[in-house]
């Protein structure tokens, strides 16, 4: 019997930018902008929060979704987006 794998990180997401640790994370499921970001050792002082995006890749088009990390942050849930294997949060 053996094994192949056919994918290795098959779940990350990418930080860009003015983030602690940039590059590949490992998603958990459910994991939301907030939970990445921390997990990446947040963002820098340098950071524009206010011109803070996500990209993402739906059905061959490529997404560039605003994100309002200040109003997430004092607890506006519907704010805090639920990521998607691939996504990309750009902090300029």
């Amino acid at each position: 019997m053996s094994i192949v794998i056919s994918q290795i990180h098959s779940k990350v997401v990418y930080l860009m930018g003015e983030v602690g640790k940039k590059g590949p994370i490992e998603m958990t499921p459910g994991m939301t902008l907030l939970e990445a970001i921390g997990s990446a050792g947040g963002v820098t002082d340098y950071a524009n929060v206010k011109k803070m995006y996500i990209l993402r890749d739906e059905a061959g088009k490529h997404e560039k979704i605003p994100v309002h990390y200040k109003e997430a942050l004092k607890g506006d849930s519907t704010l805090d987006l639920v990521l998607k294997p691939g996504d990309t949060i750009v902090v300029p």
